[in-house]
Order: structure tokens, then sequence, then C-alpha cells
């Protein structure tokens, strides 16, 4: 298919121009003023328009066995409405049981994930230890394109990875030159904060933050940088959602340590307040981790994120009904921890930082999309509007307006945590493989359309840290 994008404004992570886009066979084969449609290609009017990089969620756990149920949103589901907010990529995760094999987790998840409309890659978790764990490491980043490892630090008694097997696993990751990720909570602490709520006769959604406060996120966050800082290995935390998350980052990157920092459109946006709505539906459907926090930690992260001591946005998209968060209905700890996002990721990341200042358009680029694939390893096959690249763009519209609901958005789930905002900033075409799938309001996502994305290790970041950590 050739498509051939006219009069637009091609904005990347570091300028914008007035070009064309000439898109051949799912590449991008050109790109320059006053190009001539080749016969038979289709011409899309880009007038007014910005011509963008397709994001790329690196955060989101599609069809996700969790806390007793299944996420709600498929990977056709929650990539097609991906594709209609303007992503184009998401990198997923494979969380194994404890004692499960690895490749077994991975291939289930690529089995499920064959039905996804976008381009799809993975981190697989480590969530115990032992020598098939470092051998089945080694298959995974040689045999089959896996290149980061995810380590929840919460969750005890589930998947959560104790101190002993961050240490192991770290070591693995520089032996492969894989990234490890963690998530940032002190899970033994939040585990007998629950229990002391409970004893209390707390048991509704608004002891959720009270049993996860950004304390437990903060010393975990300092404790796997520290790690890493011994081991040598470079490090990524997700969801980053505190000011004392923060503060250890900005200390680490301060200090010359690489450590690569993400953030939630919800945790720049939302509070705790939500959690002490009276009616638990409403507030179950905002219980995830970390949770929401009080306001002056958004203020803080989006400074991070102006700073550059967070380099990435993501949704942790994890998305679970009204019928599934009752299950807690008499017990926070029950309640599916997940929300949903993925369709909004981008619309909500340009109207509260674009159109406020706090962010320019090729920033805007940047933790959308290009630092992502930089960081895991994609660029410039995605992440960038360069000859050779695939055609996976997005067309902004940045007049358009759109006032977010679950009643309009197309993600499988009946609550929307950005519910009746207007936004300013929308996809107003989404290109994916260099064929047209979100064009004005029609979704023309096909399932089965989106292709695994295999990456190689030891990227540049990489190699630096183990010349050094071999140097030391």
């Amino acid at each position: 298919m050739t498509l051939l994008i006219r009069g637009g404004t091609v904005v990347d992570s570091t300028h914008s121009y007035r070009a064309d886009v000439l898109c051949v066979d799912g590449r991008i084969a050109q790109i320059g003023a006053d190009l001539q449609a080749p016969a038979g290609a289709t011409v899309v009017d880009a007038g007014g328009l910005l011509v963008m990089p397709g994001g790329i969620d690196p955060h989101t756990h599609m069809e996700l066995p969790f806390m007793g149920t299944v996420a709600s949103d498929d990977f056709y589901s929650g990539t097609a409405a991906g594709l209609a907010g303007g992503t184009t990529s998401i990198i997923d995760f494979v969380i194994p049981n404890p004692r499960q094999s690895l490749l077994e987790a991975f291939h289930a998840w690529r089995g499920w994930a064959e039905k996804a409309a976008s381009d799809y890659a993975f981190h697989v978790a480590v969530t115990w230890w032992d020598e098939s764990v470092h051998r089945e490491m080694g298959e995974l980043v040689q045999q089959h394109g896996v290149a980061s490892f995810k380590h929840f630090m919460a969750y005890k008694g589930a998947i959560m990875a104790d101190d002993e097997i961050l240490v192991n696993s770290f070591r693995r990751a520089l032996e492969l030159g894989a990234l490890p990720t963690v998530h940032a909570e002190n899970g033994e602490l939040v585990f007998q904060l629950q229990k002391q709520l409970l004893a209390e006769g707390k048991t509704g959604p608004a002891a959720h933050p009270l049993s996860r406060p950004a304390a437990v996120e903060g010393e975990a966050a300092n404790r796997a940088i520290r790690i890493a800082e011994v081991i040598g290995v470079p490090l990524y935390i997700v969801h980053v959602s505190a000011r004392e998350a923060v503060q250890e980052i900005a200390r680490a990157r301060g200090e010359g340590q690489r450590v690569f920092g993400e953030v939630l459109g919800g945790h720049l946006l939302i509070d705790d307040s939500v959690y002490r709505d009276a009616d638990f539906t409403r507030a179950a459907a905002h219980v995830m981790s970390p949770p929401f926090r009080p306001r002056h930690h958004q203020e803080a992260l989006w400074q991070a994120l102006q700073a550059g001591h967070l380099h990435t946005t993501a949704t942790d998209h994890c998305t679970f009904c009204a019928p599934q968060k009752a299950a807690g209905k008499d017990d926070f700890t029950r309640i599916p921890n997940g929300c949903g996002g993925i369709e909004d990721r981008m619309g909500v990341l340009w109207h509260y930082g674009v159109n406020s200042g706090r962010l320019t358009p090729s920033e805007f680029v940047a933790v959308t999309s290009t630092n992502a694939a930089r960081i895991f390893n994609l660029y410039p096959r995605k992440g960038a509007v360069e000859a050779g690249a695939d055609a996976d763009l997005v067309l902004w519209d940045p007049e358009a307006t759109r006032t977010i609901s679950a009643a309009t958005h197309h993600q499988n789930v009946d609550f929307n945590i950005f519910e009746g905002r207007t936004v300013r900033g929308l996809a107003r075409h989404t290109i994916a493989a260099g064929k047209l799938v979100w064009a004005d309001g029609d979704l023309r996502a096909v399932r089965g359309a989106g292709r695994y994305l295999p990456r190689a290790a030891f990227p540049a970041y990489f190699e630096a840290n183990v010349r050094r950590s071999r140097d030391s």
C-alpha cells in the first residue's frame, strides 16, 4: 500500500518543519516538499495538522490474569482503543506465576497477543529465582528479542521480588545487556499497613492510599537504585507517582547513574480525593498501585517531566469493570488493581502539557514516543519520522476537542478515570504500518494486524554502563 500525507507539519523530538511524507509498503519512503503521489496512492490531506511519530505506550497489561479475574481489555480491544488515540505500539508485560517457567509464560502471552491490532513488544517479569530462571532469561534475550525484565517490589505472597531476586536478576540482566525495570513499592510495609487498616475496620477504597503512602515508594525506589548502582546496571522505574521517588531518581542521575523514570497520565492529573467518593463503584474504579496521590505530588511529577528526570509517559492500562472491582466490596485489598487510559494518554498530555506551556510539541513527541523507543531499543524503527522508519504516524489536530467519556471511548471498560474532561488536541488520523487505521472518528483496526517487535540487547546507554562496571 502507498500513502501520501500531504501538506502537514512534521514534528519530531527535536524540531518541526513543513513536509509531505510518502509511505510505501509499511515504511516511510520519502520526506520532502511537494512530493508527487505515485499512481494508485491514497492521499491524505494534512493541512493544518501535525505529523508526528505514533505513540508508544511502554506499560500496558492487556488480558492480564490478576487478583482472581482477567483484565477486561484483551490485546485486540486495548490496542484498537490505542489506535483511536494515536498510540501505535505497546510494550506489555509477561508475568509468570511463582515457580512458572518464564518461557512458558512468554509463549502464552505471545498467543494471546496474536489478535493485537497494533505492534507490540514484551517485558518479562522475574517473580522467583533459581538456575532455570537464569537460563531462561538468556533464551528470552538471545532467541526471542526480550530486552527488559520487570520486578515487582510489591504484592507480597504473590509476585513480589525480594532483594535476593533483585540482586540475582540485575546481575543476569547486566550479563545479557537487558534493562531491569521495577515497580517500586515496599511490599512488606504495604502488607503490614493493609493488615493494620483492616484490623481498624477500614475496609473501603479510602484505605487503599493509606496502605501505600508515598514513603513506601520512595524507599523502594532508593533501594532499587542503590542495588543497580552497586551492580553497575541501568534501571527503569515504572509509574513514578510520588515526589519522594522523583527525588531519588534526580539524585542518582545527578551522580551520573543511568536511571530512567516513567509517569502515568493519571498520576499527573488525578488526586487521592477520588478514593473518598461515597459511591463505592466510582471510588473502586480508581484503585491502582501506586495510588493517586495528594495534589502536591502532581506538580513534582510535572516538574520532573520538564526537567528530564522522568522520560516516558505510559498508562499501566489494566482495566476491570464494576462487577470485577466489586470483589473488594468488603475488603479493599481484594479490589483488582488497575485503571484504563491507552486511548486518552496522548490527548490529556497534549491538553495539560502543551496547551499549558509545560511542554513544547517536540517534548511531547519525546515523552509519548521517541524516548520509549530509545530506552527500549526500538529506535529508529519506531519513534521517528524519517526515511526507513515504520510508517506509524499520528496526524494531530491541535485545535480539535473531545469530551472524554466511558459512553464514547473504545476501551472495553465501563469507567473512564478522565470522565468529563474536555481536551483540545486530538489524533485526527492514525497510520499504522502504512495503513489508515483511524480516520476522523472512523476506527479501522484489524484484528491480528499487529506484529511482534523483537528487540536487541545492548543499546548505547547500556554499553557505557557495562564498560564502567568492568573498569571499576
